[in-house]
Parts: C-alpha cells; sequence; structure tokens
C-alpha cells in the first residue's frame, strides 16, 4: 500500500467518530478542502454504538497529509485519528464481480477464483457473480485477471483496516 509516485503515496486514515449526523460531511470537507481526493471511504460502527470507525485511502504528499491528520483531530466529533501507512496494518476489501462465462470458460474462472480463495455466489447462462474479501493488492490483481474473460460489472466495498499490534 506504500505507492511512492512523484513523493506521494496512498495513505490509510482510520478514524474514531462519535455517531452524529454532519461528522462525516465535515470530514470530507476537510479534506477535498485542501485539494485532495478521497479515493477510498468506509464508515462503520465499532463496538461501541455511539462510535463509528471511518476509513480512507487518501493519495498525497507525507507531510501535508500530517497536517491534515492534525486538523481532522481537531473536530469535535473526531475522537482519534491515525495514519496507518506508517505502521504496520491489516486492510480487507470486499468486492463482488459479475463476468462473462461461457460454458467454455467457466471452469476457468471457477480455478481461477478458487486460488484467490473466492466464492461464486450466482451463475447465470451468461455470466457469473464471484465474491472476494483480501488486501486492496490481492483484489487488485484478481480484477487484472478478469479482464480477459469481460468483467461486466463490479462493486467494491471500500478497505476496511485497522494497526495490526
Amino acid at each position: 500500500m506504500n505507492n511512492n509516485i512523484n513523493n506521494k503515496r496512498k495513505h490509510v486514515i482510520t478514524a474514531l467518530v462519535e455517531n452524529q449526523p454532519s461528522v462525516l460531511a465535515r470530514i470530507v470537507g476537510l479534506i477535498s478542502g485542501r485539494g485532495y481526493n478521497i479515493e477510498n471511504l468506509n464508515v462503520g460502527p465499532t463496538q461501541d454504538p455511539t462510535v463509528s470507525r471511518l476509513t480512507m485511502v487518501v493519495p498525497g504528499d507525507d507531510r501535508v497529509l500530517e497536517q491534515v491528520t492534525r486538523q481532522l483531530e481537531k473536530l469535535v466529533d473526531v475522537i482519534k485519528v491515525a495514519d496507518l501507512t506508517r505502521e504496520s496494518f491489516l486492510n480487507r476489501e470486499c468486492i463482488l464481480v459479475r463476468v462473462a462465462a461461457t460454458r467454455k470458460t467457466r471452469s476457468e474462472i471457477i480455478e481461477l477464483a478458487e486460488v484467490f480463495g473466492c466464492r461464486v455466489i450466482a451463475v447465470h447462462a451468461g455470466s457469473m457473480v464471484i465474491q472476494l474479501v483480501g488486501e486492496q493488492e490481492i483484489v487488485a490483481d484478481f480484477l487484472e485477471l478478469m479482464k480477459p474473460f469481460r468483467i461486466l460489472d463490479v462493486s467494491r466495498s471500500g478497505v476496511i483496516a485497522m494497526a495490526s499490534v
């Protein structure tokens, strides 16, 4: 996940936030207001129903993203912010992929899906739907290998992440 291109990398930022209306809008506004694109965004409740974990993948310069992280910490409804990029962390993403499948290609697609630990969750006359849960890099690799079969549709959950310690 440490993709350095012109001194920029993809930062995986997590924030514990209070479950309140408009918290997400303020956080997204702060990031986009600084000229950064949020490539990936996922929000879900934690073990405490009053707190949610927000996970973002934001490409950018290390120094400027550190400033953004500090500004996020100052928001009233933000409990804790961490840029996991510099730590050891776990990440997962869930995807559903509808891929064109004929009688001739179906077994090849299933074999490839099994290599990645996927589940075939639907089979139709001309297509199959495959579910994969894995690290973002594994998801990207799988999608690349599915291209020759003709990907018809993709739905992605977005990355979830936490420090591994």
